[in-house]
């Protein structure tokens, strides 16, 4: 009954489907990089994560790809990311959707199933793009906001927190000092913002780092706080 199948028969690997799938892979990875910078909401820095969308997306597509030939290698693949344990926490739930885009398309043009996970892409991302389109149309963000800064190698000392109030201001659409602590040559601010862009947060925190080299920048969103 199983004389005919053999464990370590393997099937050809057409190298033009690879580097067609591949490349198609690399346009798609750059299409979700842009799509997470234009519409994710993240606080966290969205350029270096984005980064790492072509490596997934590529190395799932040349994994699939070459596992589906060989029954053994998808054995051992199994075997192998069993004992695979992820340390790194995902801080936001949208960043680990985006993730999971990558690893489907990965997937689907390892499979050679390339038309409609192309279409699938397009269409979640479609659907992602409106609903942050409504969805920022009528959600304000409100954030706490605490900075520290060492003054000692600051040249001009003068009027820091009105310099400080002044970069936020011009970025924010209101926003309401809750505490302000000074001691030796160290300074801390917390601080209550209303916005809704959040690249309005991303821009004023390079204004800040531009005008205080060192200054920590710490956010809170209140709306992800659950209520007690």
């Amino acid at each position: 009954m199983f004389e005919n199948f053999q464990l370590t028969e393997s099937a050809p690997i057409s190298f033009t489907s690879l580097f067609i799938n591949l490349a198609i892979g690399a346009v798609v990875s750059i299409f979700l990089k842009i799509h997470y910078k234009k519409f994710g909401s993240t606080i966290s820095n969205r350029e270096e994560f984005s980064n790492i969308f072509p490596f997934i997306l590529l190395t799932t597509t040349l994994v699939i790809t070459i596992v589906k030939s060989s029954l053994a290698l998808s054995l051992g693949l199994v075997g192998a990311l069993s004992i695979v344990r992820f340390r790194t926490p995902i801080k936001e739930p949208e960043e680990l959707s985006y993730l999971f885009i990558c690893i489907a398309a990965g997937l689907g043009f390892g499979a050679n199933q390339t038309l409609i996970t192309l279409t699938s892409v397009v269409l979640i991302l479609l659907f992602m793009m409106l609903f942050k389109i409504f969805r920022k149309s009528s959600i304000e963000k409100n954030m706490f906001i605490s900075l520290e800064l060492n003054t000692e190698k600051l040249k001009d000392k003068a009027n820091l927190l009105k310099k400080i109030n002044k970069i936020i201001l011009n970025e924010v659409d209101n926003f309401d000092l809750r505490r302000f602590d000074t001691k030796d040559n160290n300074i801390e601010a917390t601080y209550m913002i209303s916005v809704k862009k959040i690249d309005s947060i991303e821009k004023m925190m390079g204004n800040l780092r531009k005008n205080f080299p060192g200054i920590s920048v710490t956010y809170i969103d209140q709306n992800q706080i659950p209520s007690i």
